[in-house]
């Protein structure tokens, strides 16, 4: 069960120091967001299993094509839905031939025909959207609210922009991939014999900037040359954003944009996914989509490499034994939001347990 759910139960905060108890909310995802899943193309004839946010989860598409995310419990005798398969507009579960809907409501028993548990909601059900190509979905807190509107990117909605996703599994907790990609000047160490980042400077002071929806964190110094500069926002979901000058040799388009998300998997595991963005139209569009694939996506995916080996070798309690420096502003920054989110989530279930008492 999930620290925020703990203390929705009753958990008394004694138990540990606060300070824990909102690093173990931290660590395990915030409630309350929006998270892609998976790549859209992933969620074809058959039901899905994935494991996201600490929980087992099913996805499926219906007969019109639209995705459904439910929990992965067959509410009979608790087989996985997944294992199952898809009739029209419904999951059928292989052990027994029960067939739930989209909102997971119980629609048919085939071997009790009439039986009174049909008709009955039993399914745990995530609110989905697909958006650019992945699909997401809202994970509430503890009061069981409706999903908020979730505003992605402006790139993911704006026909300007061509895109692909590229998603990945990594053994580290996500909020390591948040701060890898909010940590510019890693980039000309760890990626220096990239094709984007062999030029530029090695030594450079940080900066930090407000931006509407969160901050960016610049190399004062240097400016458009490698990876310079590195967004985090927040509107209804937790991403990055990023710009990196590509040589002309690269195709058109300007500068290569990337937009990240983490997922949580678990505390040790994290769901990445980058969506890699050029500006472009027409013949100009096409040629950009057929060098990202003949060319520069093996390059992109072994920069991404490089990130997981690192991440993937640091302990998991790494950040309680780190000696911090003024390139890594953005990283304080970035745990102290965090750290306000998972007051703010501990304060509101405390108090909502209180009037409940």
């Amino acid at each position: 069960m999930h620290t925020i759910f703990e203390i929705a139960a009753g958990t008394p905060l004694a138990t540990l120091s606060r300070a824990l108890w909102e690093d173990r909310v931290a660590n395990e995802g915030f409630r309350g967001y929006w998270y892609p899943l998976t790549s859209s193309r992933n969620v074809g004839a058959a039901p899905l299993a994935i494991d996201r946010m600490g929980e087992r989860i099913v996805l499926w598409r219906d007969a019109s094509g639209a995705v459904h995310a439910q929990e992965d419990r067959c509410p009979h005798r608790g087989a996985r839905l997944s294992q199952g398969r898809i009739d029209a507009d419904a999951i059928v579960c292989p052990y027994h031939g029960i067939a739930l809907d989209g909102d997971g409501r119980i629609v048919r028993v085939p071997a009790l025909p009439g039986c009174p548990i049909e008709g009955r909601l039993a399914l745990r059900t995530y609110a989905v959207q697909e958006i650019a190509g992945a699909i997401f979905a809202y994970f509430p807190t503890p009061a069981g609210e409706a999903p908020p509107p979730f505003s992605p990117p402006v790139e993911f909605t704006d026909p300007a922009w061509s895109h692909f996703v590229c998603e990945t599994s990594w053994n580290t907790n996500y909020r390591y991939a948040i701060e890898n990609v909010i940590d510019p000047m890693h980039g000309p160490y760890l990626h220096g014999d990239s094709h984007t980042m062999t030029v530029g400077a090695k030594d450079d002071v940080m900066e930090i900037s407000d931006t509407p929806d969160g901050f960016r964190v610049s190399r004062k110094l240097q400016k458009d040359v490698a990876f310079d500069w590195t967004e985090f926002g927040e509107t209804g979901g937790l991403w990055m954003r990023l710009d990196i000058p590509y040589p002309v040799k690269n195709g058109p388009g300007g500068p290569f944009r990337v937009i990240g998300f983490a997922t949580p998997i678990d505390e040790r595991h994290a769901q990445i996914f980058f969506w890699r963005l050029r500006k472009v139209s027409g013949w100009e569009r096409d040629l950009w989509r057929f060098l990202y694939r003949e060319r520069l996506e093996a390059r992109h995916y072994a920069v991404l490499e490089q990130d997981r080996i690192v991440l993937e070798g640091m302990a998991d309690d790494a950040r309680d034994h780190e000696i911090l420096y003024q390139h890594d502003i953005g990283i304080t920054r970035l745990r102290r939001r965090f750290k306000a989110i998972a007051r703010e989530q501990i304060q509101a279930v405390t108090n909502r347990v209180a009037v409940e008492a």
